[in-house]
């Protein structure tokens, strides 16, 4: 028998901090229809003549306080960090290969590689604990558009969402617990934002979502697909870990672009909220992310955490992703064991 094969898939990052380079990852992430689902004359108008040409440098000047000069990219760091750890897990058996969505490692070449290595299957797991179109919904796409060229190819399989495995909530709770969470005013779970209108779509009752103020705040069959429901199911769990108190947390969503409705509460919001009822210090997870990247490095730490101090709070302190955690390694180990 032949190997099996293991892919594991980020969402991406610039080649480097450079506005040219910034700019390049923007326009292959943007022009994706999962990610910005408008039509293709608004979408390529938006982005090419908007959004890149003006977020661009500005995007590029958050990169580089983020850049190691050593490591570069974190978010690369930790997913290349993260393969070789699951790669010495898993054994001589397995091929352990890692891919972005956008930009380098791309897919396609890891593909290459695999079919290369005449392993017997391939396991997909996009790096997304939480399931969205517009991550895990463009992962298969990508995937299956490729291989699909293949004369023969062999069993794929994928892992749709992992937002309740125990051994990553566990691990969530293990960085918490570095920072002495009884200590903090109030704990935020903040999750990467979508559009209202990619949840509206993910429905696939077409009667559930928004119909109610708490539609996602309970898992059941009508939601089991939707990014916020799983969201706040991960919350949950994390906060049952930790044994913090339903009233001592808040569910809330960053990084929202454009003028759109996204999903709510939006943490910038929250985090105003919070100062203003005189909180502070906030303890913020970040559970969307397996690897720490600009979203929570700079956005939560930096960016709300300097909006928090102008309003009069003292302290917003990140809990660290998953990054090279041995517990989320041996959590990716029992998806691909299991399948």
């Amino acid at each position: 028998m032949g190997k099996k094969g293991v892919l594991l898939i980020n969402l991406g990052t610039p080649d480097s901090p450079s506005t040219a380079d910034v700019r390049k990852y923007l326009r292959e992430f943007l022009m994706d229809p999962r990610v910005i689902d408008i039509n293709p004359i608004s979408r390529t108008l938006l982005v090419k003549g908007i959004i890149v040409p003006t977020r661009g440098p500005k995007s590029a000047k958050l990169y580089q306080k983020i850049w190691d000069p050593k490591t570069g990219s974190p978010l690369l760091h930790y997913s290349i960090l993260q393969q070789q750890l699951l790669q010495k897990r898993l054994g001589d058996d397995f091929i352990v290969e890692l891919a972005m969505r956008y930009q380098s490692p791309n897919i396609e070449s890891a593909l290459e590689r695999l079919k290369a290595a005449l392993v017997d299957n391939i396991q997909v797991i996009p790096l997304f604990p939480q399931y969205a179109s517009a991550s895990t919904g463009s992962v298969y796409e990508k995937v299956m558009d490729l291989v699909g060229k293949w004369p023969t190819s062999p069993t794929i399989s994928f892992i749709n969402s992992f937002h309740d495995n125990k051994l990553m909530i566990e691990a969530f709770a293990d960085n918490a617990r570095k920072h002495k969470p009884e200590t903090y005013d109030h704990i935020l779970f903040s999750f990467h934002g979508l559009p209202q209108r990619q949840m509206i779509k993910s429905d696939h009752t077409h009667n559930h979502c928004l119909k109610s103020v708490d539609c996602c705040q309970t898992l059941t069959d009508k939601n089991k697909f939707c990014y916020s429901a799983q969201s706040y199911h991960t919350a949950k769990l994390i906060a049952k870990e930790l044994e913090v108190p339903k009233e001592k947390y808040t569910v809330c969503f960053q990084s929202r672009l454009g003028s759109d409705p996204w999903v709510q509460p939006y943490t910038s919001e929250v985090v105003a909220q919070m100062a203003k009822e005189g909180k502070k210090r906030l303890l913020v997870f970040c559970p969307a992310f397996v690897a720490d990247c600009l979203e929570t490095i700079y956005e939560v730490t930096t960016e709300y955490g300097d909006e928090f101090k102008a309003l009069g709070g003292e302290h917003v302190q990140l809990v660290e992703s998953m990054n090279d955690s041995p517990k989320f390694i041996e959590a990716l180990a029992g998806m691909v064991e299991k399948q």
